[in-house]
């Protein structure tokens, strides 16, 4: 899987750009607030049809300008086809070969992306909502009905927690809507809980062996998932809507008086585990990044062991921020398999083989030339 082309108007710092791309190695070189992660960027908004920096999408609009579009041309199982995104006020387009998919879970899985940047580094000792993004974003590529549940979840949950501030404050009486939407949510619920429970079972398999491998053999990694109810991976799905039925009944008093829901995913959690102790509280800072990489390699073994294709992989600004034995085993493990973008203020330092198969770009001022 690779991109061959991709066209940007009016997108952040460029005004039209139109360029090629090497099917292997694409380095991007420039200095910082010259373009570099907004070309990054662009290529993850092309994917999941929203950013990983920001969830405002009037920032990605040149300023003054009506909107903003990323066109692009991917090969996927030898087949090459382009992906569009459209973002103004009225709202985004996304179209599939030239056709507009009226939901994101049709559009979602036809690029494939895993995007590493600094504050990835983070994603063990970061807050819980930094890993339930990682979860949801990595777990929609490759199961795109994922994302409709996701969205269903998170449309009853705001009006239920809207309910719920009415009943605290005693604008409304009747519970007939609430016990409406708790049964609702619990449904959407115990299928993001199933899903995350499995896709982690394998994530798991993956990066265990890698995290085994950079440590020299001596570190053992494990990942668990932390739901805010009593359940374990081999809990079905009727099982989990029944728990948290019956967990929100239980709740129902409490709830009504903080005006908000106390459980389910959005406040679930994933733990890392080396040697048996939890990484975000007792990890050295190696061992932390050690497992942050060992996960974002896993992530693209898992997509090509269920896609059957190697994603496109981003490192926007992280290698440098990577020790020489990390460094080289992150490029060890692309070498020749993946197509992927290094974006960097410059390359020195950075000794591998890998590099001498890139193809360089110079950003400066959102221009790019080769």
């Amino acid at each position: 899987m690779n991109i061959e082309h991709l066209q940007l108007k009016n997108y952040r710092n460029y005004n039209d750009l139109d360029i090629n791309f090497n099917d292997k190695i694409n380095i991007i070189i420039g200095e910082n607030a010259q373009g570099k992660t907004n070309l990054m960027e662009a290529i993850y908004v092309l994917a999941f049809s929203k950013s990983h920096r920001t969830p405002k999408e009037k920032e990605l609009i040149q300023w003054e300008k009506e909107y903003a579009k990323i066109e692009g041309r991917v090969t996927k199982r030898k087949q090459t086809f382009p992906l569009e995104i459209t973002l103004s006020s009225k709202g985004k387009k996304a179209k599939l070969n030239h056709l507009e998919q009226k939901k994101l879970s049709e559009y979602i899985g036809a690029l494939n992306v895993v995007m590493f940047a600094p504050e990835d580094l983070s994603l063990v000792k970061g807050a819980p909502q930094m890993r339930r993004r990682f979860i949801d974003m990595e777990l929609g590529q490759i199961q795109p009905t994922y994302i409709y549940h996701l969205g269903q979840y998170q449309k009853i949950l705001k009006q239920r927690n809207h309910l719920l501030k009415q009943l605290q404050r005693f604008e409304k009486q009747d519970r007939t809507m609430l016990s409406v939407l708790t049964e609702q949510l619990s449904q959407h619920a115990a299928i993001l809980v199933e899903r995350r429970f499995g896709y982690l079972d394998m994530l798991r398999q993956w990066a265990s062996s890698i995290h085994y491998g950079i440590s020299h053999r001596t570190e053992n990694l494990e990942i668990s998932y932390s739901p805010t109810i009593e359940v374990s991976e081999t809990t079905d799905k009727e099982r989990l809507e029944s728990i948290y039925t019956n967990k929100f009944h239980e709740l129902q008093e409490k709830e009504i008086d903080r005006g908000t829901t106390l459980i389910g995913p959005h406040r679930d959690d994933i733990t890392f585990y080396v040697n048996d102790k939890d990484v975000q509280t007792y990890g050295s800072q190696g061992q932390q990044r050690t497992t942050a990489l060992s996960v974002k390699l896993a992530e693209i073994e898992l997509i090509y062991n269920e896609v059957g294709e190697y994603p496109v992989l981003l490192l926007d600004d992280v290698l440098s921020e990577l020790d020489n034995h990390r460094q080289s085993h992150l490029l060890d493990t692309i070498k020749g398999k993946v197509q992927t973008f290094v974006s960097t203020t410059n390359i020195d330092g950075i000794n591998h083989e890998t590099l001498k198969e890139a193809q360089m770009y110079k950003v400066d001022k959102g221009m790019v030339v080769m």
